[in-house]
């Protein structure tokens, strides 16, 4: 046999590349021996350009499961964002905790538990008279209590529930709650049970439409009330619209709607600085638990509910949706693996001349299983990177049309890279070994 250059091309030597079938052109490589990393890899890309419609359905499967996987975080982790940043501040506020027969924000609670906690004493308004009693005088202290309640006005009849609230005037201040119109009500009117409301921006636009709210009544269950502010506007937290939201003074007739007097959603309080919310906590445990009548030993019958428990119970929804959301991702990936081996496995019955011929030359076992797990890996990646950027684009469509935020974690994107990188090597080790193990005089007699 005549010495072969290395110049020598498949052309020359009467080897199809792959793809060739249907092309009008197809592509050159060069046979060294000894392929470098950077050959492989551009025999792969090659390959793509050649084989656009068997490559498209290669990189399909890894490329639709990065594309989900990409999305899925970046939504979690846009929620987390906000969660951290803006809902213990909007929602629970700075150094504070409320005081509840029961945590609001929870998960994972068995049947047992959530029968235990109905058996457990209401939050009674003089509860938290006692607790505001035993507060230092820095610390702040507001009754709240919430129901669903259904509003309306001479303009509108019906229409989107209402968030109604009896709390207590220090309730503005605590929750860090701002006025764009009117005022909010005063000491003066919790003494006087006025049946006055602050409402959102929501239940005003919509019971007033193109009026100013200030002064008109607004019917919360047929029961007048007279609206003295409107709220500035705040969104949604986790699909709860705060823009619906009405207030009125704790002693109103709105205590009654809600049935305040008989159990209390919660008793809010405000320490003065971080650094005394630990004692504040002290000193509000041992005034329940001594209106409770708790023995030293026994385990507390209420729970302080802060915004650190509220993270706490977040981050366990995070690692839940996360884990979710990869499932179909994962599903995905295999069949994607299963289709790259498939191809490898048809790519190597169609250079079996080729391998011999590289063999002959000089090329090694480990020459050859290389080249084809090379291969067989930048096939995924350039998958996992369409996915990366599909990926992207779809998080931003989500975040454009619903209240989810998106947040493209960079772990994220290194993650599908190396996912991608991982399928084509595993996806690709049984073509690269079945091609290695070729014996070359079997592969060049192969037309």
């Amino acid at each position: 046999m005549p010495r072969l250059r290395r110049g020598l091309t498949v052309h020359h030597l009467g080897v199809q590349p792959v793809g060739a079938e249907g092309a009008a052109e197809y592509v050159v490589r060069s046979l060294p021996a000894h392929m470098h990393l950077f050959e492989a890899i551009r025999l792969a890309l090659s390959q793509l350009r050649v084989q656009k419609l068997k490559s498209f359905f290669t990189l399909l499967g890894v490329t639709i499961s990065v594309m989900f996987l990409i999305a899925v975080v970046s939504i979690v982790e846009g929620m987390n964002k906000y969660v951290e940043q803006d809902f213990a501040a909007k929602f629970l506020g700075v150094n504070v905790f409320n005081v509840r027969r029961f945590p609001d924000i929870n998960t994972d609670v068995t049947e047992a538990e959530w029968r235990a906690w109905q058996r457990r004493p209401r939050i009674l308004p003089a509860d938290g008279f006692a607790i505001k009693a035993a507060l230092p005088p820095e610390a702040s202290f507001a009754l709240q209590d919430i129901m669903w309640a259904v509003g309306s006005s001479e303009f509108r009849q019906g229409g989107p529930q209402v968030l109604a609230q009896a709390v207590t005037p220090d309730f503005f201040r605590i929750k860090d709650l701002v006025i764009d119109k009117g005022r909010a009500f005063t000491d003066l009117d919790e003494v006087m049970g006025s049946n006055v409301v602050v409402v959102g921006t929501e239940i005003a636009s919509f019971y007033f439409p193109n009026l100013d709210p200030i002064g008109r009544e607004l019917r919360i269950n047929k029961i007048p009330f007279r609206i003295i502010g409107v709220l500035e506007k705040q969104g949604s937290v986790f699909g709860l619209n705060l823009d619906r939201q009405v207030m009125a003074p704790f002693n109103s007739y709105m205590a009654n709607i809600t049935r305040a007097r008989q159990n209390l959603y919660g008793v809010v309080v405000q320490a003065a600085t971080t650094a005394e919310l630990a004692n504040a906590k002290e000193v509000v445990r041992e005034v329940m638990r001594n209106r409770h009548r708790l023995r030293p030993g026994e385990a507390d019958d209420f729970v302080f509910e802060t915004s650190e428990s509220a993270l706490a119970s977040w981050q366990g929804i995070r690692k839940f949706l996360i884990l979710a959301g990869m499932l179909l991702p994962a599903i995905g990936l295999v069949v994607g693996a299963i289709v790259i081996m498939n191809i490898m496995l048809v790519a190597v019955a169609e250079r079996t001349r080729e391998i011999g011929i590289r063999k002959s030359i000089g090329a090694k076992r480990r020459d050859i299983l290389a080249q084809f797990l090379v291969e067989s890996a930048t096939l995924s990646v350039v998958g996992a990177l369409l996915g990366v950027g599909l990926g992207v684009a779809l998080s931003q469509a989500v975040a454009f049309v619903s209240p989810l935020p998106a947040t493209v974690a960079p772990w994220s994107v290194a993650l599908a890279v190396i996912v991608g990188a991982g399928v084509g090597i595993i996806a690709g080790a049984y073509p690269a070994s079945r091609a290695s193990r070729l014996d070359p005089i079997y592969a060049m007699r192969m037309e």
